[in-house]
This record gives structure tokens, sequence and C-alpha cells, in this order.
């Protein structure tokens, strides 16, 4: 029989996280093709805003068949900027945009195992698709310009080895057996993505002008800077490389092209996602000393999202994703 089937919970914060994201890459993207020098970055960035703008139009319509109100997320004409001079490089943007996108496909493969609408599967299905075209795009721009880190090569195997000792799992005391390659794949994953917070923390508190918040994006950084170094410092002592630092693809500009409640809900979204692919590198650790530092560091992250989330809430910024029915309090009226 022919229905009207509503959508799921777990379907309606797929389309709300996406919403909120779409909405803050839009304000991101327009003023850094405003301000793009190089063709190449500036196409692929126009290409990652078209995608951006044909999601927020889906999810009004999916929203709107729900009869489901629209979030505020972030708009250009409260959020952004356009006369502000450029904050960040051509060169970190064009990484920006990859790290955003690889948190992207991530997300997208997360809600197609999570609706059972057609519509929504066929909409995240091409949503991934389309950001694994962008994905591609990315890289042969970074790969031409010299922009791309590889991570570590490692030597090719002579055979096929199993595990016969459990000083494998050592890490702590005694001789440490060398980092495996999804060990390093992880750490190198990680490591990318706290120097992008880095670089963003460095300098949205340069523009900042809350105090408060200012000294909040200057602890994320040295917190990222912390893990970062510890990850670095490992994998030195075993002569592998570690992804470059793009701190100096700050500008000197004290003008800031976006809102404080733009700047801080995004770092505080990075930082809350962080968790995850921390729990992600741990879950694929195999050495105890590795297992202890990525345990170390989602504490430590956590405490810091929470902080800034308090933040949010401070200054009115936090939008709730939607709520269950408090039934209790139906029942008294």
């Amino acid at each position: 029989m022919d229905h009207n089937v509503e959508l799921t919970s777990a379907e309606i914060a797929n389309l709300w996280t996406q919403y909120m994201n779409d909405s803050l890459s839009i304000c991101i993207l327009t003023h850094s093709i405003e301000k793009a020098k190089d063709q190449d970055i500036k196409e692929v960035q126009e290409f990652a805003l078209s995608l951006a703008e044909y999601h927020i139009k889906k999810i009004t319509e999916f929203f709107n068949q729900q009869k489901f109100p629209i979030p505020k997320g972030f708009s250009i004409e409260e959020d952004v900027n356009l006369n502000a001079p450029p904050l960040f490089t051509d060169a970190f943007m064009i990484d920006y945009l990859h790290i955003m996108t690889l948190l992207g496909l991530t997300g997208y493969a997360g809600a197609i195992a999570t609706s059972c609408r057609e519509d929504q599967i066929d909409y995240f299905i091409k949503c991934n698709i389309e950001t694994m075209e962008l994905h591609k795009r990315i890289i042969n721009v970074m790969l031409n310009k010299g922009l791309y880190s590889r991570p570590s090569r490692i030597n090719t195997p002579s055979q096929v080895e199993f595990v016969d000792n459990q000083r494998y799992l050592t890490g702590w005391f005694g001789k440490k057996r060398p980092l495996n390659a999804v060990e390093i794949s992880g750490m190198s994953f990680n490591m990318k993505k706290d120097v992008a917070k880095t670089v963003l923390e460095l300098g949205f508190g340069q523009v900042c002008q809350t105090k408060e918040i200012q000294k909040y994006f200057e602890r994320g950084k040295n917190i990222c800077k912390n893990h970062f170094n510890t990850f670095s410092n490992m994998l030195t002592k075993e002569e592998l490389s570690s992804p470059k630092s793009w701190s100096s693809e700050v500008t000197n500009s004290t003008v800031s092209p976006y809102s404080e409640k733009l700047m801080l809900f995004h770092i505080v979204t990075l930082v809350s996602s962080a968790i995850g692919y921390y729990g992600a590198g741990l879950s694929v650790t195999q050495r105890r000393d590795l297992a202890l530092e990525y345990t170390k560091f989602m504490t430590e992250v956590a405490l810091y999202a929470e902080d800034g989330a308090q933040l949010l809430i401070k200054y009115g910024w936090l939008e709730q994703p939607p709520l269950a029915s408090d039934r209790e309090k139906l029942a008294k009226g």
C-alpha cells in the first residue's frame, strides 16, 4: 500500500546536521572564492560551493514536505564580511577543503547506513558520489601544485608474517616494535586534522574581538600542537615523516571575515568530530603506548568541546537539534 512514511529520528539528524554544516560551508567558501587568486583552486571551491547550495535546497524540500522547521544555520548576510581581506592563503584553503571533504565522506557513509526511506538513501548516495568527485579534484590540484602531504612510505615486506609473541602489544617498557601500516595511517590522518584545526584557531584568534572566545581558540591551538608533536615525535623516532604544517599560511589581517558565532561553532564541531576520529585510531592500535596517547587525547578534547558548547550557550549561539517530546511535561499540561 502507498503511504506517507515520516522521517525517522536518524534521518532528521542526518539532514539537520548536514544543513548546519553546509550553511557554514557556503559562508566560508563564498568569502574564499571572492578573495581567491589561484584559478585552479578557485574552480574547485566553486564546485564545492555548488554542491553545498544544492544540499541546502534539497534538505529544505525534505523538511517542507514534513512541515518541519528549517534550521537557522548560517547566512552570508549575518555571518560573512565580504569586504574583509583573506585570513588564509589559497594554499591553506585547498588543504582545508580537503579535510572538510574527508569529514563529509565519513558523514555521508553514516547517513546512508542509518537511513531507511528510499529517497533518503538515494539522496545521500548522490551526496557521497559527488563528494568523491570533489575529493578527486582536490587531490589533483594539490598534487599538481606540490601541496599534498603524502603519508609516510614503508618498505615492502618480503613475506606474510603472523604474530607469535605478546611482546607485539608492548609499548610502555622495553623494546618497542615498529609502528605498523594501519597505525601510521591513523596517526597521519589525525595529524592532518590537527594541523588544519591549529591554523583555523590561529587565524580565528587573530581576528576575534571577544577575549573569552579568543582565549578559547588559543587553548585549542595549544592542544592541537601538543597532539601533533606527540605523534610527530613517535614517527620521527622511527625515521618516518610527518604531515606539513600550514601555520605560515595565515595572513596578517586583523579584520574578521566571519562572525564569532560561526568561528566558535566551527571549532566546537571539529573538536567534537575529532573525538570520534581519535576513537577510530585507538580501535586499530595494537601498541600500548600509542593507545594510551589516544585515550589521553580523547579525554582532553572532550573537555575542550564541552567548554566550547558552554560558550555557545552563554552567547545564545547554540542552535538546538530537534528534541523528542517531553512526555512528563505534556502530561502535566
